[in-house]
């Protein structure tokens, strides 16, 4: 019994120096690059994702159905009144949050979010103007279709383009996978409206017979990161695959992206989806993850706050759970974790016009954590 005691307190002993140390190397990290993360002091109910206000506060969007706003300065948290019921189960729920473009002028916010019931629901988009802490004049801007009887694979990342059209990301549905390659459905495709949801006059399937004119691309699976690079006007999205086949892509208007026709993952079962990685007319992915890191947002850096990390993707990763950099130059895509020392399964990560950061971990008690300079 003794010997028994005697090795326990020696790995008690060994727990505690490793824990010393790594407190140690995780604020040299954070010394050695000159940045602060001050953590939230509240749990939020699966938090989904974000907004920068002008004057520095920050819309939280929670899974579960509710906005929280975080003042700037006192970190103080208020409940954002009349947001629309959403359907929250499974994967479902209220999802992005993105401003108008005129923001400062018109207030303007638009959110995702699915809508429905448990065997009969789709992903639906609205705009509001937020005065006062509550959405007023709420307008339905997208519904997609037909509805499903899955509550999984909902897409719901919101872009804004620089002509004011906005892009909307919309899953497969999980069980309609085959439909990601007909275009008289929304599933798995990337749609384009203009900020009032009509569709614009130079979406590419105008022409098509039975297409639906607001699709943008098709042949996606559940694409929960989209991004732009204004300087070069390229268009990012990430998606996640299978077993293995997280992907990301650079979306042009028109093109397929082969799922499942195409696919570098194989089903949840182990058994194939297809037995082709490339085909004539599908896009290849400029990266690809296997096994998957479950990637779930993303963001084109831009911002002052930190110029090492101008001109790359920052991506949020739910396994094992970490932020990404990538760097992407014309011969090669290189990639490297940051931010380390915040830990867990993260969903979110946006940043405010200067460029300083808010990252969302998940589940029922995540976190806000927001990293400045």
């Amino acid at each position: 019994m003794r010997e028994v005691m005697f090795i326990f307190k020696q790995m008690r002993t060994l727990l505690i120096c490793l824990s010393f140390i790594l407190t140690i190397f995780n604020s040299l990290y954070a010394e050695d690059h000159q940045y602060t993360i001050e953590k939230i002091k509240i749990d939020f109910s699966n938090p989904w994702s974000s907004a920068f206000l002008p004057n520095g506060d920050i819309l939280v969007n929670e899974l579960s159905g509710k906005i929280k706003l975080i003042k700037s300065e006192t970190k103080k948290i208020i409940e954002i009144k009349s947001v629309p019921k959403v359907l929250f189960k499974g994967q479902g729920g209220l999802s992005d949050i993105r401003l108008h473009p005129n923001y400062q002028f018109n207030k303007r916010i638009y959110l995702s979010f699915s809508y429905g019931s448990k065997n009969n629901n789709t992903l639906r988009v609205i705009s509001a103007e937020l005065k006062d802490y509550e959405l007023i004049d709420k307008k339905v801007i997208f519904e997609a279709s037909p509805y499903r009887k899955t509550a999984n694979h909902y897409g719901a990342r919101l872009l804004f383009l620089e002509d004011n059209s906005l892009l909307i990301t919309s899953g497969d549905g999980f069980n309609y996978r085959e439909l990601a390659q007909e275009l008289d459905n929304h599933y798995g495709k990337i749609i384009r409206v203009k900020d009032d949801g009509s569709v614009p006059s130079d979406n590419p399937f105008l022409e098509i017979d039975n297409a639906l004119p607001e699709i943008w691309s098709l042949g996606h699976r559940n694409q929960q990161g989209i991004a732009r690079d204004s300087k070069n006007d390229i268009i990012y999205s990430h998606e996640h695959g299978p077993r293995g086949g997280d992907e990301i892509n650079v979306i042009l208007p028109g093109r397929n992206y082969g799922w499942p026709a195409i696919t570098y993952g194989i089903d949840y079962n182990g058994s194939i989806i297809s037995p082709f990685t490339e085909k004539d007319g599908m896009e290849q992915p400029i990266k690809y993850w296997v096994p998957s890191i479950a990637p779930s947002d993303m963001l084109f850096y831009e911002g002052q706050s930190f110029p090492e990390l101008q001109g790359n993707l920052l991506i949020t990763s739910l396994v094992p759970g970490d932020i990404r950099k990538i760097s992407i130059d014309k011969s090669s895509i290189n990639e490297e974790i940051i931010f380390k020392e915040i830990k867990g399964r993260i969903r979110s990560i946006k940043a405010s016009k200067e460029g300083d950061l808010i990252v969302l971990t998940d589940g029922p008690k995540g976190n806000a954590y927001i990293i400045s300079k």
